[in-house]
């Protein structure tokens, strides 16, 4: 079945009781509506009603099957990923297979990158391709203080996001083009 646009699932990692998150996640999502070819779905894991141990859930597994790529937008809490981020991931298995993932990290000095370098070890074991370009931002507290990012520093963001998203449509156009062709082994 043919698809003119690409559906990209944006996975909601962080709380969004806190300020930064929702403020992070809202200015992603404004740069990912703009571009042309895609349609989004929004999988914000402080709604994701797991368990705690990847217990299969019917309405996350159907969203992630219906993805044809991922963004996952986390922080890093304690140099690592959010635990419900890792159980909304484990609630689904088959689905996320052959279709590639990109992330959006923020946080302190490290901007997240070291929940993102554990997190490309668990999108690995499910055979999902990881986007090489991420989007850290660094000291995300301040930088998103006034509820918009502006200036030289936004300007490198927004250009890092559209680098990203370049790989990531590329990946998920070449995927669903061969899992068309021929189903994924495993």
């Amino acid at each position: 079945m043919y698809r003119e646009n690409l559906r990209i699932a944006v996975v909601l990692g962080g709380d969004h009781r806190g300020r930064t998150g929702p403020r992070v996640s809202s200015w992603f999502l404004d740069l990912l509506t703009a571009r042309p070819g895609v349609e989004i779905d929004v999988l914000d894991v402080a709604e994701h009603r797991g368990d705690g141990h990847g217990t299969p859930s019917e309405l996350f597994s159907a969203s992630v099957a219906a993805a044809d790529g991922f963004v996952v937008v986390t922080p890093e809490y304690n140099h690592g990923y959010p635990g419900p981020l890792k159980s909304a991931i484990d609630s689904a298995r088959r689905e996320w297979f052959a279709k590639p993932v990109a992330f959006v990290s923020y946080g302190g000095m490290s901007g997240g990158l070291r929940a993102v370098e554990q997190l490309r070890t668990v999108f690995a074991e499910l055979h999902v391709t990881s986007v090489r370009t991420s989007v850290s931002l660094h000291n995300a507290r301040e930088m998103f203080a006034d509820g918009a990012v502006s200036g030289e520093r936004g300007a490198g963001a927004a250009a890092a996001v559209a680098e990203m998203l370049d790989q990531l449509t590329w990946w998920a156009l070449s995927l669903r083009e061969a899992r068309d062709r021929r189903p994924f082994p495993g």
